[in-house]
């Protein structure tokens, strides 16, 4: 469908897409890959103004999908990079095939992919040119380890970019950490758990808009708390509060906070402070 040859490779080919030669009309609006897939991507959009300044570079970017995720396409989808589609079996038996859902960009969206600077850009598409190299070689006993080591140095490279890039947005993400603040304290005053219960990840994720995981990283980075962390510290704030109230019990709290049984509100607060809700009641009023 997009006028390639065949692999060299079984398991594991890198496509300059440069050579590919479709007919969007003849492409699924949709589609799974049974491939990881790590694309870069020439003129990648996604650049972020931020007052008078940008926070992104204009030197293309990578974009990672794991195997059975949905891919769309557009209009303005753009072919210009490399693709390198990594099968799960080429990784099964190795480290990284257990290492691989570390990684959690590959749980991003496209629109929070990684955009790189020109210095960046080189020392990925050096690492793609070596393994464009390695796979026109003669396949022998060392190819595995070696294409293997390279697939890895370009998602290390990555995980340090992608650290870059939640500093280098800092401004941003300080405004959606501000936004999530909102998010929660109008979460409890339209009294949302007594209607769709605790707050998710997901939920937050979505107001958002972003992935669940990209929201945690990001969380991890500006505050040490992945986006769960951050849900239980705010609930046991609220928590503090309720039964600091001389008329609400544990188990109207627990209610009020959107759990369905008191127990589990009891084990998330014991685990957070150490204390039962009725303990910190009790204290709260000795003192």
């Amino acid at each position: 469908m997009l006028g390639l040859p065949k692999p060299l490779h079984p398991l594991v080919t890198l496509v300059d897409n440069t050579h590919i030669s479709v007919d969007k009309e003849a492409l699924p609006a949709a589609f799974l890959f049974n491939f990881y897939k790590i694309s870069y991507k020439k003129t990648l959009k996604g650049k972020i103004r931020y007052g008078q300044g940008y926070y992104d570079f204009d030197e293309g970017g990578l974009v990672f999908t794991a195997p059975n995720q949905i891919l769309a396409t557009t209009d303005d989808t753009e072919y210009l990079g490399y693709t390198l589609l990594i099968h799960p079996d080429f990784i099964r038996n190795h480290v990284l095939g257990r290492n691989i859902k570390n990684y959690g960009f590959f749980s991003y969206a496209a629109n929070e992919a990684l955009h790189l600077s020109d210095k960046e850009k080189n020392t990925i598409i050096s690492i793609f040119k070596n393994i464009e190299e390695e796979l026109k070689s003669n396949i022998d006993d060392f190819s595995q380890d070696v294409i293997i080591s390279q697939i890895e140095l370009i998602l290390n490279y990555s995980n340090r970019f992608y650290k870059r890039q939640f500093i280098t947005r800092k401004a941003v993400n300080n405004d959606l950490l501000t936004h999530l603040e909102s998010l929660m304290n109008n979460y409890f005053i339209d009294e949302k758990p007594l209607t769709i219960g605790l707050p998710t990840v997901e939920y937050l994720a979505e107001k958002l808009n972003l992935s669940p995981r990209y929201l945690s990283d990001m969380l991890r980075s500006l505050i040490g708390q992945n986006t769960q962390q951050y849900i239980h510290e705010k609930l046991i704030e609220k928590a503090k509060d309720y039964l600091t109230s001389d008329h609400l019990s544990v188990a109207e709290t627990a209610y009020q906070l959107g759990f369905e049984h008191p127990q589990s509100f009891n084990k998330v607060f014991k685990k957070k402070t150490n204390l039962t809700p009725i303990q910190f009641k009790q204290s709260f009023y000795k003192n």
